[in-house]
C-alpha cells in the first residue's frame, strides 16, 4: 500500500463543500492499495456551450484525483502536495451521465509525484488521459 494514511470514502466525500470539486459534483468512489477512483456528473455544471463535457472540467477531475492521492501519500504534519503541471488529451465527447477517473502513480519521490489519470464514460470507453505532476512542499507555507 502506498498511502501514508488511507482515509475512508466517507471522510474524503465529507470534505468542505466550498471548493471547485464539490461545486462540480466530484465524488470519490474507491480507494485501492495504489489507486483512487472518483467520478463527476456530466450535466449543465460541466458542459461547454456545445452541450458536451468541458475539457476544463475533465482537468478539474484529474487534478482533484491526483492532488488528493498525493496528499494521502504524504505525512500531513510535514508536507503537502500541490499541482505543478497538468496535461490532458481529450479523446471523445460525453453528453450526459458520469465521467469516472482512475488515478495511479507513475513516480512517488521526495520532491515530486507524477500521476496517471484516465477518464472513462459510462460505457467504459476512455474519454481523456491526463498526467499530473505534484510538487511536495512544506506543510507550513509562509
Amino acid at each position: 500500500m502506498i498511502w501514508f494514511s488511507k482515509p475512508d470514502l466517507a471522510e474524503l466525500n465529507g470534505r468542505p463543500k466550498n471548493h471547485i470539486g464539490a461545486l462540480l459534483g466530484i465524488e470519490f468512489t474507491e480507494i485501492g492499495d495504489d489507486y483512487i477512483k472518483g467520478r463527476m456528473p456530466v450535466d449543465e455544471r460541466t458542459h461547454q456551450p456545445f452541450g458536451i463535457l468541458h475539457g476544463g472540467a475533465s482537468v478539474v477531475l484529474t487534478e482533484t484525483l491526483g492532488s488528493v492521492a498525493s496528499n494521502m501519500v504524504l505525512n500531513p504534519e510535514r508536507n503537502m502536495g500541490v499541482g505543478l503541471e497538468v496535461n490532458a488529451n481529450h479523446l471523445r465527447p460525453i453528453k450526459e451521465g458520469w465521467v469516472t477517473g482512475i488515478c495511479t502513480p507513475i513516480h512517488i519521490g521526495g520532491k515530486t509525484h507524477i500521476w496517471d489519470i484516465k477518464l472513462y464514460n459510462d460505457a467504459g470507453k476512455m474519454t481523456c488521459i491526463s498526467r499530473l505532476t505534484v510538487a511536495v512542499v512544506s506543510a507550513v507555507i509562509k
